[in-house]
């Protein structure tokens, strides 16, 4: 049945290149590079993350409006103290025909902790303590201390799991050398422990995927041949005409994440905390994005949105007392009272027109503080650079976690890191939130990161297009876009 299922994929390689219509393939196009899709390895694109979680899922995974649902684990509980997630894995197997065993998942797990060791990803995942197998289909993973958002981190792509080549579906994979485009197939309910049924091949139809720059998927959806895009950002949004085609066609996803701009260097004008809070304090940023036409996008002057943190810890605005022509006659004296000459700052920020917008703005509010602002592309030695990256799950130790000095990308404070060490052992919340929230303070008070808002993420959705919903996590499961209409 899976080799007929492959042999069927690849036909459909040669001819996804139109509308879906009821029952055609789903043409996807994955805003990236124009590469060959992968899921091997720990760096993954948006791209290689939609693949990775259809055809390589993990205990769980998400669905279509981003909560976890049950994946390679049809069922799991958690102890009262929060501490040990058991997990009972279905029973079915690899697509190669063998067993799925809480052994091949002890050990794959494990694997990919020690691989995703030194980064981002790693440092969420650190409260796992122990992974072990307790029969041959149940498994146990044990924290140091209670996480409510751990199965959510769970879910994410980089935690898919493959035997070989083989995953464990919902979705298989198949290429053909001639092409960019990826072919993926849904695998037979019983291959995945459900019950068996005759019409699944009628309820399910096959999707085409490929990685394109943002003119050619935004060109591809306006000509007919692609039916959904992915992984818009604020760098191509202002690519998309806002005519007749793409009205009611544009969905944008309440995105979480941090979006700013991280501090490269201390030297010069930034070597002092004070004018670096300058720069910040200057930011008009609700001007910043009025040109993008984005309604409801919600602007952030703190590292952590003061809602992740209890009520009260912070106040909505870091400066509440001063208005933004107050603000900049501060960050003006400050940067006048330099003395190191003329004030230049140069900012690193991506190709394109939301990037050209961004620096227009950017430099139109550091010119009223006397700062001269030069613009380079992102790796290109900014001072500044663009840092736009979505939350994998609701806590604030995601948002400090993308600071520390072991990611070393830009200024950072050791003191900060091990108090977000120490909380991993913590039991009691508001005990682990004081020392979140001192790591905080110190992180602000360090002038690490210019913090502008909430990123943006957007799709183009065709209205034959079943099974896409707008999420906070950016990812949309491939497989829920297989179900047939009729």
């Amino acid at each position: 049945m899976i080799r007929a299922l492959l042999a069927s994929t690849i036909a459909f390689l040669t001819v996804a290149c139109g509308p879906a219509g009821d029952q055609g393939p789903v043409n996807i196009a994955v805003i990236g590079d124009r590469e060959a899709l992968d899921v091997s390895g720990i760096w993954l694109s948006p791209g290689d993350q939609h693949l990775q979680a259809a055809s390589n899922e993990g205990l769980v995974a998400l669905d279509s409006s981003g909560q976890v649902v049950p994946a390679i684990a049809e069922r799991w509980i958690v102890t009262d103290d929060g501490l040990s997630y058991i997990f009972r894995l279905r029973n079915s197997n690899w697509t190669n025909g063998e067993a799925i065993t809480a052994s091949d998942v002890r050990r794959m797990l494990q694997t990919r902790l020690r691989e995703l060791e030194g980064t981002s990803l790693g440092l969420d995942l650190a409260k796992v303590v122990e992974v072990r197998a307790m029969t041959g289909r149940v498994i146990e993973v044990r924290l140091s201390g209670p996480m409510p958002q751990f199965l959510r981190l769970l879910a994410q792509p980089e935690l898919g799991f493959a035997s070989g080549r083989s995953g464990a579906g919902p979705m298989v994979v198949e290429r053909d050398d001639t092409s960019s485009i990826v072919g993926l197939a849904m695998l037979p309910p019983e291959s995945r422990g459900l019950p068996a049924r005759e019409d699944w091949e009628d309820l399910t139809r096959p999707l085409a995927v490929r990685s394109l720059p943002a003119s050619e998927a935004i060109d591809a959806f306006a000509n007919g041949s692609v039916d959904l895009v992915l992984n818009g950002s604020i760098t191509d949004f202002p690519m998309i005409e806002l005519g007749p085609l793409s009205r009611g066609a544009v969905q944008v996803d309440p995105a979480i994440g941090l979006f700013g701009l991280i501090v490269r260097s201390d030297s010069g004008v930034l070597a002092d905390t004070r004018r670096r809070e300058a720069l910040s304090m200057a930011i008009d940023r609700e001007a910043l994005i009025q040109p993008f036409g984005l309604g409801g996008w919600v602007s952030s002057t703190w590292i952590v949105p003061p809602e992740w943190f209890s009520s009260g810890t912070l106040a909505a605005n870091r400066w509440p007392e001063l208005s933004l022509e107050e603000r900049r006659a501060v960050a003006r004296q400050r940067i006048a009272a330099w003395g190191g000459g003329e004030a230049v700052i140069r900012v690193g920020l991506p190709d394109g027109p939301g990037g050209d917008l961004m620096f227009d703005a950017l430099s139109s509010s550091w010119r009223q503080i006397g700062v001269t602002t030069q613009r380079v592309g992102i790796g290109e030695g900014g001072d500044l650079e663009l840092r736009d990256r979505l939350a994998r799950y609701s806590s604030p130790r995601w948002f400090l976690n993308q600071l520390n000095c072991t990611i070393a990308l830009g200024l950072c404070s050791e003191e900060a890191d091990a108090l977000v060490r120490d909380s991993l052992a913590l039991k009691d919340p508001e005990s682990k939130e004081l020392l979140l929230i001192e790591a905080h303070s110190i992180l602000t008070d360090a002038e690490v990161f210019i913090p502008l808002g909430a990123p943006v993420r957007w799709s183009l959705v065709r209205g034959s297009v079943e099974g896409y919903q707008p999420n906070p996590w950016g990812l949309h499961p491939l497989s829920a876009l297989a179900v047939s209409p009729n």
